[in-house]
């Protein structure tokens, strides 16, 4: 039997008004994006008219903190929705579309976050992702009544833990448990319920979850970053991992080593889709391009450039670093985080300074960067996906809904042409769009 021809996947990331750190100053960005459910919804239904898998929904369980002369020029984390809420209407005026969201580790219980996607994915027909992520703002913990914030290697070993029990809490009933059989009066069967009883270092759940088995058996596990704690987490649990690579190179070594680790944990390299970030601007010449790309650096301010780069190096303060000078090596995140890989990327080449870095990364958030006509874009998407530097990508329009609508008018029928991306939705859930297994319940 010939081998199935692979297709490139793609989600689309939703950040309010655009993924530039200037967009919402552009003039096709819905300004008020971030408090506006018909920006969101209107944007589930762009996505889906572009046979996207997914709608990527980021997302902090706190402003960001410290530096108010730049916060108030960048709404992004200022206003936002609860995601999962937010995704429950876009469920509602969409068919197809998958939906992710993030819920952190290190600041939710299990219970709550099975439950939360547990009932998504049931109001959605089987369509909702968690984005498993242990949350690096220190600024959060104050939130919840801690002092101070868990360290890295705490919180993944603490994020581990947690993925368990909340695919356990899904499987609290087998998949044929509710009868609902009127003539016997029996609603479910009480044989097929399960109770988790996990004790472990940092919780203690019973169980069980208060809700029929979700239509996907699991929702879809995502996960980000590529520090090495969390590659083995990635491998071990997730469907799809969101990385963040300016270049090609770099994003094919990590795809080859997570794909390897995914195997050493006893599952097949394809059950896992690694999907680099692509920051896009497309318009009908490469000139316009560039313009646009070169409007949106015109109205980056420094003070929102220095917080920007701080959030991307574990929010350090920049504020007494000279912007016209190379940044000093002594407050460069430690090697093999994802922060200290990004950093060392970005002054490969030799010493930048602070306002150079900054620019490089404003449009992308340390993602590679696209700007051109839909043959350039398309040529660039290839290039990545037939090279094993991706098996898709994670979108980012760089102003909303302006961008995501030129990428779905222009980019995605050049895709199609090649024939490497679908004109059809090929199931009913997430997982089956994306050609993954439905998880067998632990107690099958």
């Amino acid at each position: 039997m010939a081998e199935k021809k692979r297709m490139m996947k793609l989600a689309a990331h939703i950040h309010a008004t655009g993924h530039h750190v200037a967009a919402w100053m552009h003039p096709r960005s819905d300004k008020d994006a971030g408090s506006n459910p018909e920006h969101y919804m209107k944007s589930a239904q762009l996505a889906e008219r572009g046979k996207f898998d997914i709608m990527f929904l980021a997302d902090s369980p706190g402003i960001r903190d410290g530096h108010w002369e730049a916060l108030a020029r960048w709404p992004q984390y200022m206003a936002h929705f609860e995601p999962v809420t937010i995704l429950s209407a876009m469920a509602a005026v969409t068919k197809h579309i998958g939906f992710v969201a993030t819920a952190s580790t290190s600041y939710l219980e299990p219970y709550n976050v099975a439950r939360l996607f547990g009932s998504l994915d049931h109001i959605s027909h089987g369509r909702a992702g968690w984005n498993i992520v242990t949350t690096a703002d220190p600024n959060v913990a104050p939130n919840f009544g801690r002092e101070e914030h868990l360290s890295h290697a705490e919180r993944y070993e603490r994020a581990g833990e947690f993925v368990e029990i909340v695919k356990g809490l899904w499987d609290s009933y087998d998949d044929d448990a509710f009868v609902r059989d009127v003539e016997t009066g029996i609603y479910f069967d009480h044989k097929k319920l399960h109770r988790l009883n996990h004790k472990g270092k940092f919780f203690s759940v019973r169980g069980p979850l208060n809700m029929p088995r979700p239509p996907q058996g699991h929702p879809l596990l995502v996960q980000a970053g590529v520090s090495d704690d969390g590659r083995d987490l990635a491998a071990e649990v997730a469907d799809m991992v969101f990385i963040q690579q300016m270049n090609i190179s770099t994003a094919q070594k990590i795809y080859k080593d997570i794909k390897e680790r995914v195997v050493s944990k006893g599952r097949e390299a394809s059950d896992l889709h690694l999907m680099p970030g692509m920051a896009v601007i497309v318009c009908k010449t490469e000139d316009e391009a560039k313009r646009q790309h070169e409007f949106l650096q015109s109205k980056i301010h420094p003070d929102v450039g220095v917080a920007l780069l701080a959030g991307q190096m574990n929010y350090i303060d920049l504020r007494n670093v000279d912007v016209n000078m190379p940044l000093p090596e002594h407050l460069y995140p430690p090697e093999g985080t994802s922060a200290g890989n990004r950093i060392r990327e970005l002054v490969a080449n030799g010493p930048v300074t602070l306002r150079e870095m900054y620019e490089k990364i404003s449009g992308a958030r340390g993602s590679h960067m696209v700007f051109g006509t839909p043959v350039q874009v398309a040529d660039r998407l290839q290039e990545w996906f037939e090279t094993r530097a991706a098996d898709g990508f994670i979108v980012q329009p760089s102003y909303l809904p302006g961008g995501l609508e030129d990428f779905v008018d222009m980019v995605v029928p050049e895709l199609q042409r090649r024939g490497i991306f679908r004109t059809e939705y090929e199931g009913k859930t997430t997982r089956e769009n994306l050609g993954l297994k439905r998880p067998r319940s632990r107690f099958a």
